[in-house]
């Protein structure tokens, strides 16, 4: 009798630990898996964050020997070197009074970094790319002895929100007219990848070059057609005032151009 008893409470166990194994290996499933969704989530967070960081960035350059690469955006300021990257708070640079020349200067607990940014032809060693800025970079961690110094060449990024065509709707605080302009109103097709333009100032057409920095923005370069204009039309004066801007501001779908003196020109965008 104690036999028959003794065996079947064994297998019942044994039943009993193949459950418990089961349901384990289940909850152990379900927690890796938990896991993993939740890396899966924080690495996503953090390929956006990368991306809005990206999204702002106004100016890059590189240089070789060592490789390295920088840029500055409105948040930030990120070096990055063969295994290493440096990212601290974006800080406003000290300007030259006679040159286009920038030196941002940048102190923490664990690095210390000049970056002098000089407009200034510059070649790539490597590639042989031209670009219109000479950067050189003076850095130290807190636990090196002295500055490294690394020199290379940069460009500023055209504000991607100028990629558009443009009609004119006021020049020099005063809304135009068909008196202004007999034909059609001056109108213009910005291409920010290229810095170029090309468009119809109110008579001729007209194509130019942009010259952007971060808040300034310059028309360059700006040849028309020679058809001979009507005595009322302002062509000429809204060429004067394309070529007298300065700075733009981009908002409720218009572009306004200016100066220090005064507002010059606001276009509505219609693409």
């Amino acid at each position: 009798m104690k036999l028959s008893v003794t065996i079947p409470l064994f297998f019942l166990s044994i039943i009993l630990l193949s459950c418990n194994n089961k349901i384990a290996n289940k909850n152990n499933d379900v927690l890796k898996t938990s896991l993993k969704d939740s890396a899966n989530i924080e690495t996503t967070k953090g390929l956006k964050n990368n991306n809005q960081v990206s999204n702002d960035v106004y100016f890059r350059a590189t240089g070789t020997e060592p490789f390295w690469g920088l840029e500055i955006s409105e948040s930030l300021i990120k070096l990055t070197t063969i295994g290493d990257s440096t990212m601290t708070p974006h800080t406003f640079p000290v300007r030259a009074m006679d040159a286009n020349v920038k030196m941002y200067k940048i102190q923490t607990e664990s690095n210390e970094m000049t970056i002098q940014i000089v407009q200034s032809e510059c070649t790539n060693a490597m590639s042989g790319k031209v670009s219109p800025y000479t950067v050189t970079i003076a850095y130290k961690k807190n636990t090196d002895e002295k500055l490294t110094t690394w020199q290379g060449c940069g460009h500023y990024i055209t504000d991607y929100r100028l990629h558009d065509i443009w009609v004119l709707e006021k020049i020099n605080g005063n809304d135009i007219t068909k008196e202004d302009f007999s034909k059609e109103f001056p109108i213009m097709e910005i291409n920010s990848t290229t810095s170029k333009f090309i468009g119809f100032a109110g008579c001729n057409r007209m194509n130019g070059s942009l010259f952007s920095e971060k808040e300034l923005l310059r028309f360059t370069n700006i040849a028309t057609t020679k058809m001979m204009c009507e005595p009322a039309n302002k062509e000429s004066e809204f060429l004067k005032a394309l070529q007298s801007s300065t700075t733009y501001k981009i908002a409720n779908n218009r572009l306004t151009l200016s100066n220090p003196d005064r507002e010059l020109l606001i276009f509505k965008k219609i693409d």
